[in-house]
C-alpha cells in the first residue's frame, strides 16, 4: 500500500472529533498519534514535542485537536513546528482559523474542511438590544465553554456589522476586543458579555446595575 503523502498543516472543521477520526484512517498505515482535547494546554504540547522527538524509520503523524488552543502551548509548540525532527509532520485540528497566532498560521498551510459557515446566527438586533433583553441574553449564554463564547462574540460582530450595516463605535470596537482578550484569561463568560452587550444600549439603560 502507497504511504499517505500528506504535509504538515492546519485543519478547519466543525466537528474535531469526526475530523481527527478521518485523519487517523486517511494515515493508515502510518503511525498516528492524536491529542484530543477541550482546551490544549502547555503541558499538551510538551508531551506532543515528547513524542516527536521519539525517532521514527517511516513518517509519524502527531495531530493535535483541541477547540481552544491557549497562547502559551502555542508558544511551546513553535519551534518543533518549524523544524520538526526527522519523519515527523504535525496535523492541528480547530473549529477556526483565530484561534492561531499568526506566528502559527505563518508556519503551516491552511485547510479549510468546515462543511458550514462558522459564523453562528444570533436571534436579537444590537440596534434595538434593551435592558430586558439583556438579562434574558446573560442568563442563556452565562455558562458557555471558551469556545463558544468566542464563537458568539464573533457572531455579534458579524450581526451587527454585516446584517444590521452597523458602524460600530470607538467604545464599542473596544468593548469587542476586550471581550476576546478576558475570554482567553477565563473570565467569567457571563461578566464579559455583560460588559460588551451594555455598550449597545440605550444611554438610558447604560447605568443600571446587573
Amino acid at each position: 500500500m502507497r504511504s499517505p503523502d500528506v504535509r504538515s498543516h492546519i485543519a478547519i472543521g466543525n466537528d474535531i472529533e469526526e475530523l481527527l477520526k478521518t485523519y487517523e484512517e486517511q494515515l493508515r498505515p502510518l503511525r498516528v498519534v492524536s491529542f484530543l482535547r477541550e482546551d490544549f494546554k502547555v503541558e499538551d504540547a510538551r508531551a506532543a514535542i515528547a513524542e516527536a522527538y521519539i525517532s521514527e524509520e517511516q513518517t509519524k503523524y502527531i495531530v493535535l485537536a483541541a477547540r481552544n488552543f491557549n497562547t502559551v502551548s502555542q508558544n511551546a509548540l513553535l519551534k518543533a513546528l518549524e523544524e520538526p525532527p526527522k519523519h515527523i509532520e504535525f496535523i492541528l485540528i480547530a473549529p477556526s482559523k483565530s484561534l492561531f497566532l499568526p506566528t502559527i498560521r505563518s508556519r503551516l498551510p491552511l485547510i479549510n474542511k468546515a462543511s458550514k459557515p462558522l459564523v453562528q446566527a444570533v436571534d436579537i438586533s444590537l440596534k434595538q438590544f434593551d435592558l430586558t433583553q439583556l438579562f434574558d441574553f446573560i442568563k442563556t449564554h452565562e455558562r458557555l465553554k471558551k469556545h463558544e463564547a468566542k464563537a458568539l462574540i464573533e457572531a455579534l460582530y458579524f450581526q451587527g456589522s454585516v446584517k444590521e450595516s452597523m458602524i460600530y463605535s470607538h467604545a464599542q470596537l473596544e468593548a469587542f476586543e476586550r471581550a476576546f482578550r478576558l475570554i482567553e484569561l477565563n473570565a467569567r463568560v457571563g461578566t464579559v458579555l455583560t460588559m460588551l452587550m451594555m455598550t449597545f444600549l440605550p444611554k438610558r439603560d447604560r447605568n443600571v446595575g446587573y
